[in-house]
């Protein structure tokens, strides 16, 4: 049976940048939730406290996260994290994110 067409406010994503580090490259993870695991990723995302999300410190030789929600065509969620803000629902989300995803690589 075929499968009907994904509209695009269907579309539930999750991305995530980790650049930083000693060569200063960037990796990032890409997962879209498939319509029946959609409310497990959006328990994820609600669970992380976006509103309370400080902005990254800087830092030399340090990982910097960048955490973006996009339903339908809209970021409906954003945060830019330092390594050592991603803990608790933050960490839990990441490594969801990565187990799903392919990590694409990055420039400077």
């Amino acid at each position: 049976m075929p499968r009907a067409e994904a509209r695009d406010d269907d579309v539930f994503v999750v991305v995530v940048v980790r650049s930083g580090g000693l060569a200063g490259l960037s990796k990032q993870w890409r997962a879209e939730a498939e319509p029946e695991r959609a409310p497990h990723w959006r328990t994820l995302v609600e669970s992380c406290p976006w509103d309370a999300a400080l902005p990254a410190p800087p830092g030399a030789d340090r990982y910097q996260w960048r955490i973006e929600v996009i339903e339908g065509d809209t970021a409906v969620h954003r945060a830019r994290l330092s390594d050592g803000q991603v803990q608790g629902p933050w960490r839990t989300l990441v490594d969801e994110v990565r187990r799903a995803a392919t990590p694409q690589q990055g420039g400077r």
